[in-house]
C-alpha cells in the first residue's frame, strides 16, 4: 500500500504511526499538495491511501483505523468513534488556527486550546490510554494532531498533567517515533511548516442565529462544487450509461471478458446443528459478498455444501444410533432447511458423500502419488481396547501438550488453536467408552509439504499480495512458511470415508482435511459436468474462500499444496476471508448446555430472519472477536433499524402518498439538493469499495448514514410545511419528497446482501424497476416524476424488553447444582470465568430501554442546542448528561461501562467456521 502525501504533512502521522503498530510496510510517495490523486476527487486530500485496484482512503482517521483493521488492530468501540469525531470537529478547527499562526508568523494564542486540553486532561485522569487499555485509533490520532504543537512550544502541555503523562507515554513509543520521523524525515518539527500553511482552515462554528436548516446547508460537510456537479450529472443522465442486471440462467459458467468470480464457504460439518457464530463465519459472510457480485453483475458462482465423512460423523452416528449415512441424510435437511430460513441463497448446496468427491479425491491424490509427493511412514495411533479400534483424531480427547486445556481434541485444540497430533495429548480418553488407550502402530500415507513449500511461497507471495486476505489469513500462513511445514499424514484407519486407491491403503480413507476442500470442485461437478471450466482455469476465474480463522492453515497451506503438486492446472485461492469469533453473551455457544442460539432455534423466536441478518453482519468478528448481545440486539433493532432506516423510508413514502398521491413529483434541485447527492454518493463509493474487499461490516454502516442524511433532510426542510404553502413551497416539498423516495430505492438495492427480504418489501413499496438492482459509482434518478409508488407499510416492529427479557433467560442455558440442603435445583449455566471483583449484573431488558430511550432524548438536546450555537459550557453541559447516560446504558446492558458498544467485548473464543 502507498501513502500519497505532501512533504511535512503532520496528518500523515497518524498513518505511519499505524503501519508501524502493525507492521504493515507502507511506502511513502511525495506528492504536491495540489495534485490530484484520487481520480473521483477534484478537489485535493492529503493524505491519501492507495488500496491498490483504484481503491482510495482520504480520511486521515480513516486510514489509521482501516491500517489497524488490516493488523488486526482496531477497537470495534463507540469511544473509539466519539475520540475521532472530537479530534475532527473541536479540535481540529481550533488547532488549524493555532498552527497556522504559530507556524506562520510564530505569534499562537496557548489560551485558545485551554478549554480543549482542559476537557482532554479531566478525561484522562488516572488512564494511560484514551479508551481501553491500550493504544487505539483515539489515541494515534489525537496525538499526531498535537505533535506539531507540542514539539513546537514546549510550554503547552505541563499545566495539563494528565495529558502531559499520556503525551509523553506515548512519545517514548518506538512506532511513534518512527512515525515522527518518517514524515519530518529526521529534520524535525520544522519540516510541518509548508503543509501547515497549504492546508485550509476547518470553519470554526460561528455563535450567530442560524437556523437549522441553515447549519445543514453549511459547507463544513466539504463538498466541493465540482462534487456536487458530478453528482447532479450522474443524478440526471447516468441512467442511461448504467448497465442492466445480469440475467442468470443456469448453469453458470465462465466467460470470455467477464469476471468470473467462484465463491465458496467453509463447508459445514454435517454432524450438527450450526450456531450463529457458525453462520456468520461462513455461509452468511459469503452469501453477502455473493449478492454483493450479483449487483455489480459479475459472472459469479456460489458454491457450498456439507462435509460429511470422517470420524465427526461416526461418533454422532454411534450417539445416536444410526448409520453414518442416516446421519448425513437426517443432518444435511436440517442444514438445509435453517440456511433457507435464513435467505441464503447459494447457486448450489450440495453434500460430499458423492461419487464425484469419490472421483476427484482419488484423482488429485493419485496425481500426487505419481509425482512423488507422498510418502509412507509407520505411525504410532492410539488402539482403545475395550473398543478394538484404532482412534482416529475425533474419537480421542484428553490434555493439550502445548495449553494444558483439559478438552483438546486428537487433532486440534480449540483454546490455543494448534494443531497437534492424538498421541501427543496428555491423559488421552476414548470418546466412545471413556477409557485410556494404548499405543500402537499402522502405516499410512504423508502429503509431502517440505517438498512443495517453495512452490506453495511462490504463490503465497503473489496470490496475498494481488488478493484480498483478512489480516488473520495472511499471519496463519505466514506462520506455516516461516516455521517449516512438516509432512502432514492423509489416512486414518476409518469405514466412513473416501477409499483410498493404493494398495496396501484400501482399507484406509482419505483423512477429512485433505479430503473436505475437494468438496468444493465436487459440488461443483454434482451442479455441472463442466465444472472444469470453474476449477482448472485459473487464468479466468478469480476463487474467494470464506471462513472462520480455524480453517485457514487447510486452505492456505494443505489443499493449495495438494492442487499445486497434482499439477492439472486447478483454481487455487485468490482471495482468503477469515473471521475471528463470535462469543455469546458472557461465554460461548454449546448445544448440550443450551447456551445460545442454534439456526434451528431462531425461527421460533419470532424474530424475522432479516432482523438476524443484520446484527449478525453489524457485529461481524471482522478483525477480533465479537458478541452476541440480547440487549445490544434490542437497542440495534429499535435504534438503527426502526427509527433511523424504516423511520426515514416510511415517513418519505407515507408522505408521498397522503400528499402527492404516491406518484413522484417534478423535481427541481436546489444547492441543498445537489450537496446531498454528493453525500449519498460519497457513501455509495464507500460501500462499494469496501464490499469489494470483503469489508462486509464496515460497508453495512454506510447504508445507515444514508437513511440519516436522508432522515436530515426531511428534518431540515420540513415538506410537511412546506407542502401547506403557495405553490413555490408545494413544488419545494414535493423536490425534497422525491430525492427522499430515490434515496430509498438505492437503500432498497444497497441492502439486498444484508437483508434480502426487507430490500423486496422496500421494493414492492416502492414499484422499484429492477434495472435499479445495480450497483455502480453512481447515484441515479430510477423513480422519475410521474412514477406510482406502492402502498407504504412500517417495516420493523420494535422489539419489546419483555420478549428480550425472556429470550435471554431462554437460551442462558441450565444445569443441576446441590443448593446445599441436599436439593437439586437447576440453575442458570454462566460460562464466564470466575474474576476478582464485582460481577457484571446481567441486562435488564426494561431498564435498557428506558435508558435507550433517554439517550436519544438527550442526544436530541445536544443536537439542538449545537445547530443553534448556543454557549460552548451550556453545551458541554449536556454532553457530559448524554455521556453519563451512555455510560448508564453500557452498565445495564451487562457492559463495561468504559466500552459501550458490545461488538467490542472480549469473551470466551467460540469459532465461527466450519471446524
Amino acid at each position: 500500500m502507498k501513502l500519497l502525501t505532501d512533504k511535512g504533512n503532520q496528518h500523515s502521522l497518524k498513518a505511519v504511526i499505524a503501519a508501524s503498530v502493525t507492521g504493515i510496510k507502507l511506502d511513502l510517495k511525495e506528492v504536491g499538495y495540489t495534485d490530484q490523486v484520487v481520480p473521483y476527487l477534484r478537489k485535493n486530500r492529503l493524505p491519501v491511501l492507495d488500496c491498490g485496484n483504484g481503491d482510495y482512503i482520504f480520511s486521515a482517521n480513516s486510514i489509521c483505523r482501516y491500517l489497524l483493521a488490516q493488523g488486526g488492530l482496531d477497537v470495534d468501540d463507540t469511544q473509539v468513534d466519539e475520540w475521532l469525531e472530537w479530534e475532527a470537529t473541536q479540535l481540529q478547527p481550533v488547532l488549524g488556527v493555532f498552527l497556522a499562526s504559530l507556524y506562520g508568523s510564530g505569534k499562537a494564542n496557548v489560551d485558545s486550546l485551554k478549554s480543549l486540553l482542559t476537557h482532554l486532561n479531566s478525561l484522562l485522569q488516572g488512564k494511560q490510554f484514551l479508551v481501553g487499555k491500550g493504544i487505539s485509533a483515539a489515541d494515534i490520532s489525537v496525538w499526531a494532531a498535537l505533535y506539531p504543537a507540542q514539539a513546537s512550544r514546549s510550554d503547552l502541555l505541563p499545566q495539563y498533567p494528565n495529558v502531559e503523562s499520556w503525551f509523553m507515554g506515548l512519545s517514548g513509543q518506538s512506532a511513534f517515533e518512527a512515525g515522527v520521523s518518517a514524515v519530518t524525515n529526521g529534520k524535525g518539527a520544522g519540516s510541518f511548516k509548508a503543509s501547515i500553511l497549504a492546508q485550509p482552515l476547518v470553519p470554526m462554528p460561528v455563535a450567530d442565529a442560524r437556523t437549522a436548516k441553515d447549519e445543514e446547508s453549511s459547507v463544513s460537510e466539504d463538498v466541493s462544487s465540482e462534487e456536487m456537479e458530478g453528482a447532479r450529472q450522474a443524478w440526471l443522465y447516468g441512467k442511461a450509461t448504467t448497465p442492466t442486471p445480469r440475467a442468470r440462467n443456469h448453469p453458470l459458467l465462465p466467460e470470455e471478458g467477464q469476471r468470473n468470480v467462484l465463491i465458496t464457504s467453509a463447508l459445514p460439518y454435517v454432524n450438527n446443528v450450526p450456531h450463529l457464530g457458525n453462520i456468520i463465519g461462513c455461509v452468511l459472510s459469503a452469501d453477502v459478498f455473493s449478492r454483493f457480485c450479483r449487483l455489480r453483475n459479475y459472472n459469479s458462482l456460489y458454491i457450498c455444501g456439507t462435509d460429511e465423512y470422517g470420524t465427526a460423523t461416526e461418533t454422532k452416528a454411534l450417539a445416536e444410533g444410526l448409520t453414518p449415512k442416516q446421519i448425513c441424510d437426517k443432518y444435511y435437511k436440517i442444514h438445509h432447511d435453517i440456511y433457507k430460513w435464513f435467505s441464503i441463497d447459494f447457486d448450489h448446496f450440495g453434500r460430499t458423500t458423492t461419487q464425484q468427491q469419490t472421483e476427484i479425491a482419488q484423482d488429485i491424490f493419485l496425481r500426487l502419488h505419481e509425482r512423488d509427493f507422498l510418502l509412507r511412514d509407520t505411525v504410532e495411533q492410539l488402539l482403545c481396547v475395550k473398543c478394538n479400534r484404532f482412534l482416529a483424531d475425533r474419537f480421542v480427547e484428553g490434555t493439550c501438550p502445548l495449553c494444558n486445556y483439559p478438552d483438546a481434541r486428537g487433532d486440534q485444540c480449540d483454546k490455543c488453536s494448534k494443531l497437534i497430533n492424538a498421541t501427543e495429548l496428555k491423559n488421552p480418553r476414548c470418546k466412545i467408552c471413556n477409557d485410556s488407550p494404548i499405543i500402537k502402530t499402522s502405516e499410512h500415507l504423508f502429503l509431502d509439504l517440505p517438498k512443495l513449500q517453495s512452490r506453495l511461497q511462490v504463490y503465497y507471495d503473489r496470490v496475498s499480495a494481488a488478493g484480498d486476505w483478512t489480516a488473520n489469513a495472511k499471519h496463519v500462513t505466514s506462520s506455516w512458511l516461516r516455521d517449516g511445514l512438516k509432512p502432514r499424514c492423509i489416512t486414518r484407519d476409518l469405514k466412513w470415508g473416501t477409499p483410498v486407491p493404493l494398495d496396501g491403503f484400501r482399507e484406509k480413507v482419505f483423512y477429512v482435511w485433505f479430503d473436505a476442500p475437494i468438496g468444493y470442485p465436487s459440488i461443483t461437478a454434482n451442479y455441472t459436468d463442466q465444472w472444469e471450466k470453474w476449477w482448472k482455469n485459473p487464468e479466468q476465474v478469480e476463487l474467494y474462500n470464506f471462513m472462520a480463522k480455524d480453517n485457514i492453515p487447510f486452505h492456505s497451506v494443505i489443499f493449495p499444496c495438494s492442487l499445486i503438486g497434482a499439477d492439472d492446472n486447478y483454481t487455487i485461492v485468490n482471495h482468503l476471508i477469515a473471521t475471528e469469533y463470535l462469543n455469546y453473551e458472557d461465554g460461548k455457544f454449546s448445544k448440550s448446555r443450551g447456551i445460545g442460539v442454534f439456526g434451528d432455534m431462531a425461527k421460533d423466536t419470532g424474530i424475522p430472519s432479516d432482523i438476524w441478518r443484520f446484527y449478525l453482519l453489524y457485529v461481524r468478528p471482522e478483525t477480533m472477536d465479537s458478541t452476541f448481545s440480547w440487549a445490544d440486539l434490542m437497542l440495534k433493532n429499535n435504534s438503527e433499524l426502526l427509527n433511523n432506516l424504516g423511520n426515514f423510508i416510511n415517513r418519505c413514502l407515507a408522505f408521498l402518498e397522503k400528499n402527492f398521491g404516491g406518484v413522484v413529483p417534478e423535481m427541481a434541485l436546489e444547492a441543498d439538493d445537489e450537496r446531498l447527492l454528493a453525500l449519498v454518493t460519497r457513501e455509495l463509493r464507500s460501500y462499494k469499495q469496501l464490499l469489494e474487499k470483503s469489508k462486509i461490516r464496515d460497508a453495512l454502516r454506510h447504508i445507515l448514514n444514508i437513511s440519516r442524511l436522508g432522515n436530515q433532510h426531511i428534518q431540515a426542510n420540513q415538506p410537511w410545511v412546506l407542502v401547506k404553502g403557495g405553490d413555490k413551497e408545494r413544488a419545494r416539498a414535493g423536490t425534497v419528497t422525491g430525492l427522499c423516495t430515490n434515496i430509498s430505492c438505492l437503500v432498497s438495492t444497497m441492502l439486498i446482501p444484508y437483508m434480502p427480504v426487507t430490500s423486496r418489501t422496500i421494493q414492492e413499496q416502492l414499484n422499484a424497476p429492477a434495472e435499479c438492482n445495480v450497483i455502480t459509482e453512481n447515484f441515479v434518478c430510477y423513480l422519475v416524476p410521474g412514477h406510482k409508488i406502492g402502498t407504504p407499510k412500517p417495516l420493523f416492529d420494535k422489539l419489546d424488553p419483555a420478549l428480550i427479557d425472556n429470550l435471554k433467560k431462554k437460551f442462558s442455558g441450565q444445569k443441576k447444582q446441590d443448593n446445599g440442603s441436599g436439593d437439586v435445583s437447576a440453575t442458570p449455566v454462566s460460562s464466564a470465568p470466575v474474576v476478582d471483583g464485582p460481577a457484571t449484573p446481567a441486562a435488564d431488558a426494561n431498564e435498557v430501554q428506558r435508558l435507550t430511550d433517554e439517550v436519544t432524548k438527550q442526544g436530541s438536546v445536544v443536537r439542538k442546542l449545537k445547530s443553534e450555537k448556543a454557549e460552548k459550557s451550556e453545551i458541554d453541559k449536556e454532553v457530559k448528561k448524554l455521556l453519563a447516560l451512555k455510560q448508564e446504558l453500557a452498565t445495564a446492558s451487562g457492559q463495561n461501562p468504559a466500552t459501550p458498544d458490545s461488538s467490542s467485548s472480549k469473551g470466551k473464543k467460540k469459532k465461527g467456521g466450519k471446524k
